[in-house]
C-alpha cells in the first residue's frame, strides 16, 4: 500500500515539474532580429495581438480599434529580403484561416495576415469570408510595432523551445 502512495506522489511531482516547465519554455522577442532567428533555427513562434494598442483602418479611415486579443502560431512563413517582390522594406509574413460562428455574419472564414517588418512595424490584416461565395464581408488593418508590453505598439511575440 505505501509502494502505491509513493507511487502517485512520484506522478504529482512529475507532472508539476512538467506544467511549471512548460511556461519557463517560452520567452519574448523584442526585435524583428530576433524573430529572424528563432524562424530561421526553427523555433515555434506564437503571436499575441493586443488590437486596442494598434491603430485600426476601415475602407481607409482610422477608427478606434476595439479592445480585443488574438494569437496565432507562425507555422507557415515566408521572408522577403528588401527589393526582391519589389517591396522596400525586407519583411516576414504568415497567415491562418479559421471557420468561426460569428453573430452578425454566422459562419464565417476568419482569414488573418500578418506581416512584420525590418523596422518593427507590425500589419495585420483581418477578413471574414462567407464560406460557400468567399465573398469579404469584414474587411480590417491594423498597424503597430514589436513590443514587450501589451500596452503599446500591440504585437507580442514568443518562442517555445
Amino acid at each position: 500500500m505505501a509502494r502505491i502512495g509513493v507511487l502517485w506522489a512520484c506522478v504529482g511531482w512529475l507532472l508539476l515539474v512538467m506544467t511549471n516547465g512548460a511556461g519557463a519554455a517560452t520567452r519574448p522577442l523584442a526585435t524583428y532580429g530576433e524573430l529572424i532567428k528563432a524562424l530561421d533555427r526553427g523555433d515555434s513562434v506564437r503571436v499575441v495581438l493586443h488590437y486596442a494598442a494598434m491603430t485600426l483602418t476601415v475602407e481607409g479611415k482610422e477608427s478606434p480599434a476595439p479592445d480585443a486579443v488574438g494569437g496565432m502560431n507562425l507555422e507557415t512563413w515566408e521572408r522577403f529580403a528588401a527589393g526582391v517582390i519589389r517591396n522596400p522594406k525586407a519583411y516576414v509574413a504568415a497567415s491562418g484561416t479559421a471557420l468561426i460562428a460569428h453573430p452578425r455574419y454566422g459562419h464565417v472564414y476568419n482569414y488573418v495576415r500578418l506581416r512584420v517588418y525590418e523596422d518593427g512595424a507590425v500589419e495585420v490584416t483581418a477578413r471574414y469570408l462567407l464560406p460557400t461565395t468567399f465573398e469579404v464581408v469584414m474587411d480590417e488593418t491594423f498597424r503597430g510595432q514589436i513590443s514587450l508590453s501589451d500596452k503599446t505598439g500591440g504585437a507580442r511575440f514568443f518562442v517555445q523551445k
